[in-house]
């Protein structure tokens, strides 16, 4: 079952959606016209699943422009959906602007409509309940999403509406234990298991245009003006039989010319996407490549160990080979990640998408690597022997073993005699030499290094 959140702004509409769907997804904000392009999350009340659709107010955007485009998105979207929520304000009570939305709502779409009046979380919006009748919507189901109030009522009306479209629900199943990690594993299968790609960069680099260019439909709004986007959008694709999350997120400027509330919080959305992605594409600006803001953005991705591809959109405005005097520059100003890989792609013409996606997967094939046990402590034991390491109060520091813990980024421990008195320049020689030899260009390895036990500490 397909359900569609709708009404004027400021009702409550994306906080009955994050309530729904049981996260903090949508942005919630007093400012009027915060959800611009609409969501579709999997929802559940108690034993009902559904799909929930966040819609925009469909009122007091700044751009006809862009009015125009939310306002087809939004009836498009609404014609596949089985139930419409139309929520209004209790507390407020019914204004003119209720009235025509629903009905321009009834002119376009016959979908079952069902009112919803967020806000009660008392008994003195009781007395406003009254005039939403004139909207011909039936009973009011009074709710307060913020506190979760009325959820009970509001499960009762969709729990009809699934059973009189036939659909069986059945019980969620609860997630499989992953088995433990086994570093002498084979390559894991990465063709039945959905990609998380997000789409990062600053704001007018292109991020939306690219995205419409990959699903190859107008999916997500577009514009000339900066800080269209808001929200960070999550939307399934399948590329080549592949399932793919794609994410579109809000444009990310530098933190001291943030000075808008929503705004900040657009930006804490989208690195909060960049936490759970797998991987992630920074889109520059041909003209303006490579700011302070665009090495910032770099340098999270690393730190927070996601898979990195650097894409150069606008490029059939330059001229010249712009590409290598990138990558020179990303070799000095990003040592820890050397061979990040670099496409100059045009969203708007739809060039080179293809090799795009292509280095998407090769990244997140390198980003899933397991190498084995045996196969690292040889390469460990010819490592040493070509640049041993220093002394430490005289004697030799002993690297005693290495494995590897984890995939997705690569992990690996190495057990030494002194921690400690290990120099750093060391360390980064040994991750240097695990890059090149095992050829992982671009991927952020994490390296620990622990105190090997003594086996005849027992003996003491």
């Amino acid at each position: 079952m397909k359900v569609a959140i709708i009404g004027r702004p400021n009702v409550g509409k994306s906080t009955l959606f994050n309530r729904l769907v049981g996260k903090k997804i949508a942005i919630v904000d007093d400012i009027a016209g915060v959800t611009r392009d609409w969501r579709s999350m999997s929802a559940r009340i108690s034993d009902l699943k559904f799909d929930l659709i966040d819609t925009a107010g469909l009122l007091g955007f700044e751009h006809d422009m862009l009015f125009k485009q939310i306002e087809k998105q939004t009836a498009d979207v609404l014609k596949t959906v089985d139930l419409i929520l139309f929520v209004v304000d209790g507390r407020e009570g019914l204004v003119a602007n209720d009235e025509n939305l629903v009905r321009k709502l009834r002119k376009k779409i016959q979908t079952p409509m069902t009112l919803v009046a967020n806000k009660c979380e008392n008994t003195k919006t009781a007395e406003n309940l009254g005039d939403f009748y004139r909207l011909g919507l039936g009973d009011p189901v009074p709710v307060a999403a913020e506190h979760g109030i009325g959820i009970g009522d509001l499960y009762d009306v969709l729990k009809e509406r699934s059973l009189s479209l036939g659909e069986d629900q059945a019980a969620m199943l609860d997630d499989e234990e992953r088995e433990p990690f086994d570093p002498d594993a084979g390559p894991e299968d990465l063709s039945n298991r959905p990609l998380n790609l997000a789409i990062i960069g600053r704001p007018n680099a292109g991020k939306s245009t690219l995205i419409n260019a990959l699903l190859g439909k107008e999916r997500v709004l577009t514009g000339d003006m900066p800080g269209v986007t808001r929200d960070s959008i999550h939307l399934d694709w399948t590329y080549n039989d592949r399932k793919i999350q794609l994410v579109d997120t809000a444009g990310m400027r530098r933190k001291s010319k943030i000075n808008k509330r929503l705004e900040s919080l657009s930006v804490k959305d989208s690195l909060n996407t960049i936490r759970y992605a797998e991987v992630t594409v920074l889109l520059l600006d041909a003209q303006m490549p490579l700011e302070k803001q665009d090495l910032t953005l770099a340098e999270h991705v690393i730190k927070e160990g996601r898979s990195l591809v650097i894409a150069v959109n606008k490029s059939d405005l330059i001229k010249g080979d712009f590409l290598s005097e990138l990558r020179k520059r990303l070799l000095y100003v990003l040592p820890q990640v050397k061979g990040i890989p670099c496409i100059s792609i045009s969203a708007k013409n739809k060039r080179n998408l293809d090799k795009l996606m292509d280095c998407v997967f090769a990244q997140e094939r390198l980003w899933n690597t397991r190498i084995g046990t045996a196969a690292l402590n040889q390469w460990l034991a010819e490592t040493i022997a070509h640049h041993p390491p220093p002394l430490a109060s005289g004697r030799r520091i002993r690297l005693k073993y290495m494995t590897q813990i984890k995939t997705r980024p690569p992990t690996f421990v190495l057990f030494i005699s002194k921690p400690a008195e290990l120099l750093d320049s060391y360390l980064r020689y040994l991750l240097n030499q695990l890059l090149d030899d095992f050829e992982l260009p671009g991927v952020p390895i994490r390296f620990q290094v622990r105190k090997g036990k003594n086996p005849y500490d027992h003996k003491k």
